[in-house]
């Protein structure tokens, strides 16, 4: 009998499963697929290359259309809000997080420094996803909370990049093909979105482009040790008007959804799950628990007090959502694994609680503070907040 490849099956098997769960339970699909994830990777699944490729994809991808949703009028408007929340979101959990690992679990400078940077993050990824299945992605307190998690996140990828990486040649020439290509997009795309030759076509021409865009942001990011979710959502918010001026595009970006979700974005949340070893996190049950009660516990004095000034109606959903973590929490650990700031014991740590982060306090959103009148939300545009 000839060897095939089972992974690919399994894969789409737990993609499925995780779309009838979340409309079965009411859950984020996100974090079903991270809990399938972690379970499949306990029972010996392993992540495959081409499933680490789409996976990173899938959060270039998450990344960008969060970019898209956010209205740059109001995020002018509500810059103060989005500002403060999201600064203090990243500044207490990366300080408290690394004086923990530094003066009390007795971690070297480096590996300190790692821990603060992973946990000090908020997944714009995950924070996206909840918004939209819940339709607040529409409504003011999304768009203020997903302008909060870009602030967050931003803190983090600069942290990591000023301490650890040394830049080269080929970090500024990232940093100049991915200026060149957001002021190209943002000049010329309305070329691609309403050309009709191109509008509405089965062989979908604009998301290929779309596509085409990040997977350039994807290679100088690997060739210049940068991170290519950045330029992806400064991108996508620079071409957010290009999707709320017209019916087509609105529906254009309704397509893109459609093709992430299906296959791409699962596959960024399952290999997460699948990065938890839960032997070696059981090693340090202790560790593990005390770096996520921390991580919880600054993520809230840094974003509660800030959001039950500015969001009310909402403060504890909103502070909940910017203690999940995922991308820049794995890269950040991975980085540390590699170049031997820390060993397999501390990565397996530090995934899992990011990936904890992920699930816990977006389950809680979700289940028991979701906004008491969200259905009676509407956004901006005066469009009922519901999907």
């Amino acid at each position: 009998m000839p060897e095939v490849n089972a992974v690919p099956v399994i894969v789409g098997l737990i993609i499925f499963l995780s779309s009838l769960l979340s409309l079965r339970l009411g859950l984020s699909v996100a974090i079903i697929e991270i809990t399938l994830g972690a379970i499949a990777g306990s029972l010996g699944l392993r992540t495959e290359e081409w499933m680490q490729y789409m996976a990173t994809f899938g959060g270039i991808l998450l990344t960008y259309l969060a970019g898209t949703e956010i209205d740059t009028v109001l995020m002018k408007e509500k810059f103060k809000e989005s500002f403060l929340i999201g600064c203090f979101s990243f500044l207490l959990p990366f300080t408290g997080c690394f004086a923990f690992a530094w003066k009390v679990a007795g971690w070297n400078l480096e590996a300190a420094l790692i821990a603060g940077i992973a946990l000090s993050t908020t997944s714009l990824a995950v924070v996206y996803a909840v918004l939209v299945e819940t339709g607040l992605n529409r409504t003011e307190l999304g768009k203020i909370l997903m302008a909060a998690t870009f602030i967050t996140d931003m803190g983090t990828a600069l942290a990591l990049s000023m301490i650890f990486l040394k830049p080269s040649w080929y970090t500024a020439l990232f940093v100049a093909v991915s200026v060149v290509v957001i002021v190209g997009a943002v000049s010329f795309s309305h070329r691609v979105f309403e050309n009709p030759r191109l509008r509405n076509k089965v062989i979908e021409p604009e998301i290929k482009y779309i596509f085409l865009l990040l997977l350039v942001f994807s290679y100088f990011a690997n060739l210049g040790a940068g991170h290519a979710v950045l330029p992806a959502f400064l991108l996508g918010l620079l071409m957010s008007r290009h999707f709320s001026e017209t019916s087509q595009t609105k529906e254009l970006r309704n397509r893109l959804r459609t093709v992430a979700y299906a296959v791409i974005t699962p596959l960024f949340f399952i290999v997460g799950g699948l990065k938890i070893s839960l032997p070696l996190i059981h090693s340090a049950l202790g560790l593990f628990a005390l770096l996520f009660l921390l991580k919880m516990a600054t993520k809230f004095i840094g974003v509660y007090f800030l959001a039950r000034r500015f969001l009310p109606r909402g403060e504890i959903y909103v502070t909940l959502l910017m203690s999940t973590g995922l991308t820049f929490g794995t890269i950040s650990s991975v980085f540390g694994l590699n170049a031997g700031y820390i060993n397999e014991v501390q990565y397996s740590v530090l995934v899992g609680v990011v990936v904890a982060s992920a699930v816990i306090p977006t389950f809680i959103a979700q289940k028991w503070f979701m906004p008491v009148h969200a259905e009676d939300i509407v956004d901006i545009n005066g469009i009922d907040g519901k999907s």
